[in-house]
């Protein structure tokens, strides 16, 4: 943003207040309904499903490794080959559901999400029959308790391994094992302590295991609306970002156009000025003859004020304007910032004396001359004298310092005893047509471009401006030049004993 530009605090504060807040408003309230009630909507259904099906992609070699393995074991401990025959069917059951699944992946975005939720559902349904047939299964080689112990085992792992796989889709543990636990638990029922703890133990599971995949999948739904809140965010600072982009380019550049408007003008606006404010000093001075009537003298005297008062207003906002436009360019030349520092005392030493302010030089020995433009630095420092006797009452003091910064660098400090600026008004002040409510309230009011000014050509010498002030206490304007800026004095050549240089040698 450049200096001229100050943004309007209503359309910051529309900003604000506008679609972003409503969208944050209605993606929250959705999150959290989604996340208490669980009832999706086709999206998230979607997304669900998507979840599920890459747990059962990614889970069809596991459960096929533990089948086989549970299919050794039993077989190891005496079961009969009917175990070896349910093995194959369970594989090829898991193995088709992963098929489903990345049929199901494959036409995502145009699927029926309650369809195919009744389609991995049955799919389980179908799978459980294949737990059945285990759950019925027998072993005639090991003894009731070990067989029984045994089924449970696998039961159980299978219910837990179920569940932290399929928790994605409701009731499908459920659909999954319900028939095979109750079976289990009706073919093996009897009134022995090993018995009932067996049975009791599945059916535990199978509801236990039940809610950890029900608040599995409400944790799921709450992830993904999460980032589905996310992802309409970032997208709508994306859009933001582009609309902000897009109205600060045109904004840059009209007022780069209008700058070199301005810089553009100089001829045309200084020429006609020159000329009243040259008539009028001719008509003053009666070169030409006398003025008969005194209210004609009376009245050039104020044209020529107004002139010169209007002229040094559009001096302010050219050099503003070239500054702005890049046209501005430094002459740079060797000079040291004590001797313009003093011209500038000068120059403004009689508008001082007509309220009676001193102004205080405290100038360091010693400093190095500064490569700068001589100009600019003197308009630099004429513009922070000019504001601060402007805005001391009568009888106050102004104090000029000039010396080293703690990096290296030269500063010029100008400070007064007025009555200071408000904290809160110093962003304004500093910013271009901008004054505060003392300025306001003062005669003399500027155009509030002195500081601004003073601003731009620091920054096109690599410098920096501070304005520190507090009420009824004064204020304090510093302008640093860097370090790279003060020229270091050349050693000087040796001299012989004859007092004659030494010649010097050439280097090829």
């Amino acid at each position: 943003m450049t200096v001229l530009e100050r943004p309007d605090k209503t359309i910051v504060d529309r900003r604000k207040s506008g679609p972003n807040q409503d969208l944050r408003r209605t993606l929250r309230k959705t999150r959290d309904k989604l996340a208490q009630m669980g009832r999706p909507d086709r999206e998230f259904d979607l997304e669900l499903l998507a979840l599920h099906a890459n747990a059962l992609i990614s889970s069809i070699a596991a459960v096929p490794l533990l089948i086989i393995l549970t299919a050794f074991a039993g077989f190891s401990a005496g079961f009969d080959t009917n175990i070896v025959i349910w093995a194959v069917i369970a594989n090829l059951l898991y193995v088709g559901m992963g098929y489903l699944s990345k049929r199901f992946l494959g036409q995502k975005e145009e699927a029926d999400p309650r369809r195919w939720r009744m389609i991995f559902l049955v799919a389980h349904g179908v799978a459980g029959f294949s737990w059945t047939y285990f759950a019925i299964s027998s072993c005639t080689a090991c003894g009731p308790d070990t067989a029984l112990f045994f089924k449970a085992s696998v039961l159980l792992i299978a219910i837990a391994a179920t569940a932290t796989i399929c928790y994605a889709i409701r009731f499908s543990i459920l659909a999954a094992f319900t028939l095979p636990v109750a079976v289990f638990a009706i073919v093996n029922f009897d009134t022995t302590p090993n018995t009932l703890l067996a049975i009791a133990m599945v059916v535990c599971a199978l509801l236990f295991f039940s809610f950890v995949a029900e608040r599995l999948q409400k944790s799921s739904i709450a992830s993904i609306a999460y980032r589905a809140e996310n992802i309409a965010l970032i997208a709508e600072l994306e859009m933001a970002k582009s609309i902000s982009d897009e109205a600060r380019r045109r904004a840059e550049d009209a007022n780069l156009a209008k700058s070199r408007f301005l810089a553009s003008m100089s001829h045309e606006l200084r020429t006609p000025l020159n000329a009243i404010l040259g008539f009028s000093e001719a008509i003053t001075s009666e070169m030409l003859g006398p003025i008969g009537n005194e209210s004609y003298r009376s009245y050039v005297g104020d044209i020529h004020a107004s002139g010169k008062h209007l002229l040094n207003l559009i001096n302010e906002i050219l050099d503003l304007s070239r500054i702005e436009a890049g046209k501005y360019e430094l002459r740079e030349e060797a000079l040291r910032l004590t001797h313009v520092a003093e011209d500038c005392m000068a120059l403004v030493r009689m508008r001082a004396a007509q309220k009676q302010i001193t102004v205080k030089p405290v100038f360091q020995d010693g400093l190095p001359r500064l490569l700068a433009d001589e100009k600019a630095v003197r308009q630099i420092i004429l513009n922070m004298l000019s504001n601060a006797i402007k805005f001391t009452p009568n009888g106050g003091q102004v104090e000029l310092k000039v010396g080293w910064t703690a990096s290296g660098g030269q500063y010029v400090t100008v400070k007064d005893n007025g009555p200071g600026i408000p904290e809160d008004e110093i962003p304004v002040v500093l910013a271009a047509f901008g004054q505060g409510s003392i300025a306001i309230k003062s005669a003399e009011q500027g155009t509030g471009l002195g500081l601004p000014i003073v601003q731009a050509l620091l920054a096109m010498h690599g410098g920096a401006f501070t304005l520190k002030s507090k009420l009824r206490e004064g204020t304090e304007a510093i302008a640093m030049f860097p370090a790279a800026r003060v020229m270091q004095p050349l050693p000087a050549e040796p001299v012989d004993t004859r007092g004659a240089r030494p010649p010097r040698r050439m280097v090829a």
